[in-house]
């Protein structure tokens, strides 16, 4: 008789190797080290489906999960594409990527899949504040304990959530423990790291969930593997007014001053004439790496990068964009406003002029809370972030945001428009996008707009 036997992310099969090898079995290679075949932990699924198709018997001493017993605290009937998803997922043998906007429910799709499942259940998150969001909303729902892995935190229980980076240092020892993974945001795990955690569990029940599957590096490819192909997709569009709140998008241009016009021209010859000289092009997926290293070389490097940072900020910060947000502040008064902004130097500079409450990745955890849950209670109408509210923070009370600055990044323009989406009653959620004219937003502006929600 063959054995399974779990070993540090892998599969052991114990028995006559000859007959192992004659076996094919899925991911199997012979392991000199130990005399065994040995595979990836995440073809446990398939090893035995094969086992069971050519009726070798065999003892299963790999996987350590149970089954769990889960009913929801409140009764809450999904909507028809939450039905739809999970029964595309189950069909496709609970392996798979559903893909659904921000503000759709995707949480509860995942505690669909569990009650389908039914299996010892890993959520894995990208974030702290991801984190103990899934945290507070699994122990509210679900009549059992919840642990969490990351933070300080190693607590292994039925169901566990975990972060990115403590699943990628954990998973040798705890991928037999759990028969569901739950990926949340799942277009982070094709970086080099992180997809190891798919590797190194056997559970056979995968789910990835994302509102921006696609990757600039085309990684998503390598999810079809990790978790699933793509089961079930819905995008704003077909979604917004009925289940999402009804919305418009707003792209405001604004012009430089002929201060700021002369400064940022002068920048912007010594960057491009760099840029043209060492022949890098920053539309390759190598020219910024190449663009920071050819500045680091000379001064004339340093001078360059300098001309860079100075035509950013005064394109992404120009006194007409602190007008025009001026304006907004006072239309949106009895609103409740988000304003994004690319870099952090902007952030403050917005909050000092306009006593307001910021947040960056500088703000700590007890902090953020706490100004997150004021400005969703009404004690806080704006809030200004630079990209740590772009994912998985849930504001139900934000109707308005204003994009004053931004990379190029569909997916972080999608997320932004996505964190007004909340469905409420007679909610209308603008987005207000503000580009300085004749500057290389109007390219980086064209570029992120690349998607239904904005056509």
């Amino acid at each position: 008789m063959l054995k399974l036997e779990f070993d540090r992310g892998t599969i052991l099969v114990h028995g006559d190797q000859a007959t192992i090898e004659d076996l094919e079995l899925p991911g199997c290679a012979f392991d000199h080290r130990v005399a065994l075949c040995r595979a990836p932990a995440r073809y446990y699924r398939d090893i035995v489906t094969r086992l069971t198709e050519v009726y070798i018997p065999f003892e299963d001493e790999a996987r350590s999960f149970g089954k769990l017993d889960l009913a929801l605290q409140v009764d809450r009937t999904p909507f028809p594409y939450q039905q739809e998803a999970i029964d595309a997922w189950w069909q496709a043998k609970g392996r798979g990527i559903i893909v659904l906007p921000t503000g759709s429910g995707k949480t509860f799709v995942a505690q669909l899949a569990m009650m389908r499942a039914r299996r010892n259940t890993l959520i894995i998150v990208p974030t702290i504040d991801l984190m103990q969001q899934w945290y507070g909303v699994l122990s509210a729902q679900f009549d059992t304990e919840v642990g969490l892995i990351g933070g300080g935190y190693f607590e292994v229980k039925p169901i566990s959530v975990s972060t990115y980076d403590s699943a990628y240092i954990h998973m040798e020892r705890l991928g037999n423990r759990y028969g569901m993974v739950i990926f949340d945001e799942c277009h982070h795990l094709p970086g080099p790291s992180y997809l190891m955690t798919a590797d190194l569990t056997l559970a056979p029940y995968r789910l990835g969930l994302t509102a921006t599957l696609e990757r600039e590096d085309g990684g998503e490819e390598k999810l079809v593997d990790a978790v699933g192909p793509t089961v079930y997709r819905q995008e704003i569009k077909s979604l917004a007014g009925e289940y999402l709140a009804d919305y418009e998008t707003i792209k405001i241009s604004v012009r430089l001053s002929p201060e700021e016009r002369e400064q940022y021209q002068a920048s912007r010859e010594i960057y491009r004439a760099f840029l043209s000289q060492h022949r890098i092009s920053m539309a390759s997926s190598h020219g910024w790496v190449r663009f920071l290293t050819m500045t680091s070389r000379s001064d004339a490097g340093r001078k360059a990068f300098m001309a860079y940072r100075t035509q950013k900020t005064i394109s992404q910060g120009s006194t007409a964009k602190m007008r025009v947000l001026k304006r907004l502040l006072s239309q949106h008064r009895q609103d409740r406003m988000l304003i994004f902004t690319s870099d952090n130097e902007t952030v403050y500079r917005i909050s000092r002029r306009f006593l307001m409450p910021a947040i960056t990745h500088q703000t700590k955890v007890k902090e953020r809370h706490a100004l997150l849950s004021g400005f969703n209670a009404g004690d806080y109408p704006f809030l200004v972030t630079s990209r740590v509210l772009n994912e998985g923070i849930d504001v139900p009370a934000a109707n308005v945001a204003v994009i004053l600055s931004g990379s190029g990044s569909v997916r972080e323009h999608v997320q932004r428009l996505g964190r007004i989406l909340r469905r409420a009653k007679d909610k209308h959620a603008i987005l207000y996008e503000l580009v300085a004219e004749r500057t290389g937003e109007e390219y980086v502006s064209t570029r992120r707009r690349q998607h239904n929600a904005y056509r």
